[in-house]
């Protein structure tokens, strides 16, 4: 009997390249790129001179200025309460594990404005916990504070789905054999952990800071909205589009999208860099 072997075919998974290619770049041509075609044929009619006075004008600055250092703080934050959170989920049981996971995605689900108004009416000077803390001379609400824990709110969810895959996948053997050879836990989790989760933690910290970047129902509220103090970039363009200004809320908006490109390229370098050097 004759047997023919034959090699399995790889990237054939799907039928019809031309079918799954023409698919992939009409959707991420009417998703993606036509809105920002679109941002940047309105920005044609600015002279160059116009959109220097409106990206260096003071309150545009300091929006940015608020909503880059709120976004970075909140990343942050989600970055190493994330970990905290996956490593509990994954390593560990308890009761009422299934309801404490599906709770980490609430954020996605909750609309934006409700997360906005209940946060500000948590902690606002008459609110359960603003009212504790206005005594000790500490004020969230009306804040950068605020919308950092309002950013750290919908930035979580990103942090944890990301981290927690790659722990579950991770091999312990390595753990073990770390501990049999007089390892402590703190060497074996510096040692053997964390360079595995370093990619995916930055992957984390990437989505939670650009999704805060951007970010306007949760903030709007809870900001306050005062100019040169806690007035957001999002916030900024909506007030320029309400009196009319499109060509400033153009100019702002192409700026952000700049800013946001220009941070995400660096996190991706560093991701790449990570991943090469955890080989």
């Amino acid at each position: 009997m004759n047997v023919t072997i034959t090699a399995p075919v790889r990237g054939k998974v799907l039928p019809g390249f031309g079918l799954t290619m023409g698919y992939s770049v009409l959707y991420l041509s009417l998703v993606v790129l036509l809105p920002l075609s679109a941002l940047l044929f309105n920005s044609t009619g600015l002279s160059w001179a116009k959109f220097w006075d409106i990206a260096t004008d003071p309150r545009v600055l300091a929006s940015y200025r608020v909503s880059l250092s709120t976004a970075a703080m909140a990343a942050l934050a989600d970055a190493f309460l994330g970990l905290l959170l996956a490593w509990v989920l994954v390593r560990y049981e308890f009761p009422g594990k299934r309801i404490f996971d599906a709770l980490i995605d609430l954020p996605f689900a909750l609309p934006t404005a409700v997360a906005g108004v209940s946060l500000t009416a948590l902690y606002s000077q008459n609110g359960w916990i603003g009212s504790l803390l206005e005594p000790l001379g500490l004020k969230i609400a009306f804040t950068p504070l605020g919308i950092t824990l309002a950013l750290m709110f919908i930035g979580i969810p990103f942090v944890v789905r990301t981290v927690q895959p790659v722990l579950e996948d991770l091999d312990r053997d390595m753990e073990e054999a770390s501990a049999t050879l007089g390892a402590g836990r703190w060497r074996t989790f510096r040692s053997i952990v964390i360079p595995e989760l370093i990619p995916p933690l930055l992957t984390g910290f990437a989505l939670a800071f650009a999704r805060g970047i951007g970010e306007y129902g949760s903030v709007v509220f809870i900001s306050g909205n005062m100019p040169m103090r806690t007035e957001i970039a999002p916030l900024l363009i909506m007030s320029k589009l309400e009196q009319f200004d499109y060509a400033g809320a153009t100019a702002v908006a192409l700026l952000l999208l700049l800013i946001s490109f220009l941070m995400l390229l660096v996190i991706n370098t560093l991701q790449r860099w990570a991943r090469k050097t955890s080989r």
